[in-house]
């Protein structure tokens, strides 16, 4: 009986003592796509891809502008045309959609390629940050935001990990 009552005082002590310890453990949430895509270096590969891209992106607005124009036409005469002139219409509107969808292609391609070298360009950098945020905050566990179903706003280091991921590629 003595030995129960000490064992249940032990287990109290330990389950108080783990209680404390658990308070005093500090956890940041982190969505490191966000804290990579909102970094200066981030921003700098948005402009090179947008001024790569910006051809392909006038030559789908004038696709556009073209089909708009075209339906529009095939809208106000359709009464009056020919059958050769309603195939030639809707020819001409497959080829231009088919372009179009083209160069849709070719962008989105473009994008992700460079989203993914991107990506693991700067995984060294983003684990550097992250340590040093851990480090300067006392962290003791990050979880992904992707974990979390719900967390209160004040736990999100994004934003920290973002500025750190700045500091250090400015640096270099």
């Amino acid at each position: 009986m003595k030995y129960i009552k000490y064992l249940i005082a032990c287990l109290a002590m330990a389950t108080i003592t783990q209680g404390a310890l658990a308070q005093d453990t500090k956890i940041g949430i982190l969505n490191p796509l966000r804290a990579l895509f909102a970094s200066d270096a981030a921003a700098v590969i948005q402009q090179e891809l947008e001024a790569e891209l910006a051809p392909d992106q006038e030559r789908a607005t004038e696709l556009t502008e073209q089909l708009t124009t075209l339906a529009e036409e095939f809208q106000q005469n359709e009464a009056i045309m020919t059958e050769d002139e309603k195939r030639r219409m809707n020819s001409d509107a497959q080829d231009l959609q088919v372009q179009l969808q083209l160069i849709q292609e070719r962008v989105q391609t473009a994008l992700n390629e460079r989203n993914q070298a991107f990506l693991e360009s700067m995984q060294e950098q983003l684990a550097n940050a992250v340590s040093e945020v851990v480090a300067e905050g006392g962290f003791d566990l990050i979880l992904n935001t992707e974990s979390a179903p719900y967390f209160a706003p004040v736990l999100d280091i994004t934003a920290r990990v973002t500025a750190k991921l700045n500091e250090l590629t400015q640096s270099e």
